[in-house]
């Protein structure tokens, strides 16, 4: 762990984005893979996308007629230029980085009530799935075949199917395997953290275990070895960690549970004041989260069965909130983005060219969205 903690405390800013009177939050981040790839993808808050060369943060392109508030972007894993971005006017959209054209190259398009938060492509690029809000008494996890997304002309795509009886709320998170195409983790308002095999005939048959985290989902994962252990964060700070190779034993499946992290986590001369996200370092078999200060400082911490502790601080980037990061494992380089709306690449070492903050565009802290806290227990198909 001090190898750890000494290959985050050399981080230092390498690049940061031009300043604008545009006041954008950074909402979500994504990097293109692959041999000479150079993209980095921020979803933000006025429903544009931007895509950023990685090493230089110039910015590139924009692309901004999304009629809906935007839930994230993904770059294909296969394919370098291709990007996705999903709405709540019930579309997945599919755009060529490479085209001068500002128009998607493909339409995915959910049924008439759609409304979707949260998305993710399948590891092997074929399968786009993307969970929507409650609509009545409905909540859906839609499904399409993804391949084909580089025609040259504009196209749509209807879904291939739904899940729909697993959550009772608004899916806030959908997160695909690293490595097996077939595996889907789910996270809901409700609480419910699902673990679906997709490639069974129904969604009973698919649906392998469910973990309650008696809290809304703020934030899903995949960890541990050949990433058989998922966990989440929750709207109110809470962290769970649990061991799916513990579902056929006598074992219990809960590796960790803390309801609010911000009561147990001490930093010296600093206060946790929410959870970002989590990072798998599969090197070293360590499961990293990341929170953050309202100053714009952040936090990481090391999981373990044992509680959360610190591993430092990084600070002197941000001068509000930070809403994403991206960690880069091919060069240990970490990309955060946040409310003060500048994006940072962070690099050991690095001497980067120095810029003025760019002072906070808010009053109080509005890291949490629209969110309904449930603590009603349900029913779990785990130990």
């Amino acid at each position: 762990m001090e190898k750890i903690r000494e290959q985050f405390s050399r981080l230092q800013i390498a690049k940061r984005s031009a300043l604008t009177e545009d006041p954008t939050y950074l909402l979500d981040i994504d990097i293109s893979k692959g041999e000479g790839s150079h993209l980095v993808a921020v979803s933000c808050s006025n429903q544009s996308i931007r895509v950023y060369n990685r090493e230089t943060l110039s910015l590139l392109r924009e692309y901004s007629n999304h009629p809906g508030l935007l839930s994230g972007v993904r770059f294909a894993h296969a394919c370098k230029d291709v990007l996705f971005s999903a709405s709540s006017d019930g579309t997945v959209k599919c755009w060529d980085t490479r085209s001068g054209s500002l128009e998607p190259v493909q339409l995915f398009c959910g049924y008439p009530s759609n409304v979707f938060i949260s998305f993710d492509i399948s590891c092997n690029d074929l399968i786009l799935c993307a969970g929507t809000e409650k609509v009545e008494e409905d909540a859906f996890i839609v499904f399409w075949d993804a391949r084909g997304c580089t025609n040259s002309a504009s196209s749509s795509k209807a879904p291939l199917g739904v899940y729909s009886e697993s959550h009772n709320d608004d899916i806030t998170k959908i997160g695909c395997h690293p490595s097996k195409p077939n595996l889907v983790v789910s996270g809901s308002t409700d609480g419910l953290v699902n673990v679906f095999d997709i490639n069974k005939d129904n969604e009973e048959d698919a649906l392998i275990s469910t973990c309650n985290s008696d809290s809304s989902i703020n934030f899903i994962g995949w960890s541990g070895k050949d990433y058989q252990q998922i966990y989440c964060m929750t709207h109110d700070e809470g962290f769970c960690w649990w061991d799916l190779t513990q579902l056929d034993t006598e074992e219990p499946i809960t590796l960790l549970r803390i309801p609010d992290a911000r009561e147990v986590v001490s930093i010296k001369n600093n206060k946790l004041d929410y959870l970002i996200g989590g990072l798998y370092l599969e090197k070293s078999d360590n499961l990293i989260v990341v929170g953050g200060m309202l100053s714009g400082n952040i936090c990481l911490l090391e999981s373990c069965i044992k509680g959360l502790n610190p591993l430092g601080v990084i600070q002197g980037g941000h001068s509000a909130t930070v809403r994403s990061f991206y960690w880069n494992m091919a060069d240990d380089s970490l990309l955060t983005g946040g409310e003060d709306a500048q994006l940072l690449l962070w690099k050991p070492g690095a001497v980067g060219k120095a810029f003025g903050k760019k002072t906070s565009m808010k009053i109080t802290s509005s890291v949490h969205q629209r969110v309904r806290v449930h603590q009603k227990h349900f029913k779990s198909k785990t130990k």
